[in-house]
């Protein structure tokens, strides 16, 4: 888990959730956002969207341990 201008860090799933709202068609083109809300010492926060278009179909949410450097 990284941003453009952070090193990476390892981390492991603790929590994952997904909302389906809607749905995509055989042939639609579903592009994905990824919002990393927080990455702490222990624990990192995101959720990605999937959309067709301008149209959210998937939110999904995790929760990640973060591993420490060994």
């Amino acid at each position: 888990m990284a941003t453009s201008g952070d090193a990476p860090v390892s981390a492991v799933t603790s929590q994952l959730s997904a909302d389906f709202a809607g749905s995509a068609r055989l042939g639609d083109w579903i592009a994905s956002q990824a919002d990393i809300q927080k990455v702490g010492r222990t624990l990192a926060f995101a959720n990605i969207y999937l959309m067709v278009g301008d149209i959210r179909i998937v939110r999904a949410s995790g929760v990640f341990a973060v591993s420490q450097a060994q």
